[in-house]
């Protein structure tokens, strides 16, 4: 009888598990707390909390699946944040077991360099062009029914500012993940 043939493990790349450096680490951990004050702001309008938003002279309010949505961005952006956390923790280089076809497996460092690349491009776009309308809408008063009172203003300029950081951060992560999952 032949014997027992000991199967190899997984191949393991030598740039894996080398640790993050720990000023990424930290910067990892501001991007998930610089979107949470949007989505708690969004998340205080659908629950009716005054917060100087006025439409149409009325207390700005959303109703139905327009609250449904607000949540489901607040929570989604805050879910997205989070992922940036997969640059600096091993899950970042290793699927998760528990993801079907893929669990266990090593990530590739392109499509992680890329995901999270597009998303940098995307967040700073996206937030870039949202600050952009909302101070220039303001600036000019347009009447379009929705304004805000001073105060309303600068607690949402307090509660928004912050996003436009999340592009140039999670950029900077994504660089070093490159660093360290590609270079020598």
């Amino acid at each position: 009888m032949p014997a027992a043939v000991k199967l190899a493990g997984p191949v393991v790349h030598p740039r894996d598990g080398r640790p993050a450096p720990t000023w990424a680490v930290r910067v990892a951990h501001l991007i998930p707390l610089a979107v949470l004050p949007s989505g708690l702001w969004r998340i205080a309008l659908v629950a009716g909390v005054p917060l100087g938003a006025y439409e149409h002279g009325a207390p700005a309010r959303t109703h139905g699946w327009e609250s449904v949505y607000v949540l489901s961005l607040s929570v989604l952006s805050e879910a997205l944040a989070l992922l940036s956390l997969g640059l600096v923790r091993p899950w970042g280089e290793v699927f998760p077991r528990w993801l079907p076809l893929l669990g266990g497996r090593r990530v590739p460092p392109s499509f992680a360099v890329t995901v999270a690349t597009a998303g940098a491009v995307g967040a700073t776009l996206v937030w870039g062009y949202a600050t952009w309308g909302v101070v220039s809408r303001n600036l000019t008063v347009e009447s379009d029914g929705l304004g805000f009172s001073p105060a309303g203003f600068a607690l949402l300029v307090a509660c928004y500012v912050p996003l436009l950081l999340w592009g140039p951060l999670l950029l900077t992560i994504t660089l070093a993940y490159h660093h360290r999952r590609c270079r020598d």
